[in-house]
């Protein structure tokens, strides 16, 4: 009998029971709004990394997890019923066109800046330093450790030795700047008045911060919409989900068959769609709604059950990305490595939340954590930030993120395609090729800077001193 999941989920869940605990005692963890499965992804991150191997535990395990569990919490947000108070004033196009160009920035800045920074060490200190290096910021930071480790394993054939090991370094730095920023920035946000005013009035009016509910107290959560002596209503909402996802399997299996027609190049993109699953999942979630609706079944589903499985995914997914991280890493090319991260936190922490103040039409303090989170771990870690202040993302902003997401995947494709380039021109003696990269991210900066202008419009540069510009300040 295999227990191998078993002990891993009970791994995950005591440290997540643990981070609950600590949250629940520790006034500090209460006062900086720390999520417990942030809290409990660290205390696995030390546990995978010297205790586990002892017991014969592999933390590859928790990267399988994740990505279903990812692609899960997208299913089921997918899966609810629309709002009555749906925009019909055009904003949700709006933030569609808002949120590709600011994901467009953050991959356009990170290939960029990163690998400028390798031509500075390159040309000053270290001659022989791997052009590619300065990837692996984007693929740590913005892709997340499962493409920063499948992207730069065919890069230590060509001579960089010890290649993945930097890329997952890359993104566990990803993952500390993202999680301790994110949580510095909300409560900043606060203080400064960042937030709008229904988020924040209730954070300020929240009577207790230790992450439960008040003896006594209560707080409605989810509904019946089925019979129990038929099927329970968690079961339903369950077995819909999961048929979603039998169905996103099945299209993006049809999809790779295609694919692999081509080539290798066939093969190389059909690899990067299984990475972003969740958008497949989200797209297989909206036609098993729809059937539903023209069914007239719809109305058995309950949002705040929805809503329970979502909250439940993205928990158990934030603490096996932190997990998953491997402490090694960071002893390799230490020098090259802290620079990049430098770069990161500043394109990160400063750059993105000045422009996506400017950028945003609506909920814009909400809509940069979430793009903060991702730009600086994976997609669950911007979703653990936006619900300390959204808890059941009631707002739209979690759901605008992921379809905009999936176009930008159509926007940077060509960097997928060229991403090699920096490797070849170390294997082929050959810096034209590293110049070529360079050219490249060069203009997709450049396009952003255009696009960002034209969106934003009279706010675009509008008190540049200002960190986070708000109608008040």
């Amino acid at each position: 009998m295999d227990f191998g999941y078993v002990l891993n989920l009970g791994a995950v869940s005591v440290a997540l029971l643990i981070g609950a605990l600590l949250r629940a005692k520790v006034p500090f963890l209460q006062r900086f709004l720390i999520p417990s499965s942030i809290i409990g992804g660290f205390f696995l991150l030390f546990f995978y990394n010297f205790a586990a191997p002892q017991l014969g535990l592999d933390s590859t395990v928790l990267d399988q997890l994740m990505y279903h569990l990812l692609n899960v919490s997208f299913i089921a947000m997918a899966l609810r019923n629309p709002s009555d108070d749906k925009p019909k004033d055009g904003s949700g196009r709006k933030a569609f066109f808002q949120n590709v160009a600011a994901i467009f920035g953050q991959y356009g800045l990170q290939c960029f800046f990163g690998l400028l920074a390798t031509l500075v060490m390159m040309v000053t200190v270290f001659p022989d330093l791997f052009p590619a290096i300065g990837l692996t910021l984007p693929l740590g930071f913005e892709l997340g450790p499962g493409q920063a480790y499948s992207m730069t394993a065919p890069w230590e054939p060509l001579g960089f030795e010890g290649g993945t090991s930097v890329g997952l370094a890359m993104a566990a730095a990803g993952f500390i700047v993202g999680s301790i920023g994110g949580v510095i920035l909300i409560n900043i946000g606060i203080r400064k008045g960042w937030l709008d005013k229904k988020h924040a009035e209730a954070l300020r009016t929240r009577s207790l911060f230790s992450g439960f509910l008040p003896k006594g107290g209560s707080r409605e959560g989810s509904r019946l919409t089925s019979e129990g002596e038929s099927i329970d209503t968690l079961s339903y909402h369950v077995a819909l989900i999961m048929a979603s996802y039998l169905l996103s399997w099945a299209m993006l299996t049809v999809v790779e068959k295609l694919l692999l027609l081509i080539g290798p190049a066939g093969a190389e993109i059909a690899s990067t769609l299984w990475g972003i699953n969740f958008i497949f999942s989200m797209f297989a979630a909206a036609i098993v709604h729809k059937i539903m609706v023209a069914a007239g079944i719809s109305y058995t589903i309950d949002n705040g059950t929805m809503n329970r499985i979502n909250g439940l995914s993205v928990d158990l997914t934030v603490a096996c990305c932190l997990g998953a991280i491997s402490l090694t890493a960071l002893a390799s090319y230490f020098v090259p490595v802290l620079v990049l991260i430098v770069v990161g936190i500043i394109i990160t922490c400063f750059i993105l939340p000045w422009y996506s103040s400017r950028l945003y039409s609506d909920y814009a303090f909400l809509r940069m954590l979430v793009l903060f989170g991702t730009a600086t771990g994976t997609l669950p870690t911007g979703l653990s930030l936006l619900r300390v202040v959204d808890p059941d993302f009631e707002t739209p902003v979690a759901r605008d993120y992921a379809y905009a997401s999936g176009m930008v995947f159509v926007f940077v494709f060509p960097l997928i395609l060229f991403v090699n380039l920096p490797a070849y021109s170390y294997s082929q003696n050959n810096p034209a090729l590293f110049y070529t990269m360079l050219a490249i991210t060069g203009v997709y900066t450049l396009i952003f800077i255009a696009v960002y202008k034209i969106l934003a419009g009279k706010k675009a540069f509008k008190k540049m001193g200002t960190f986070f510009y708000t109608e008040n300040n």
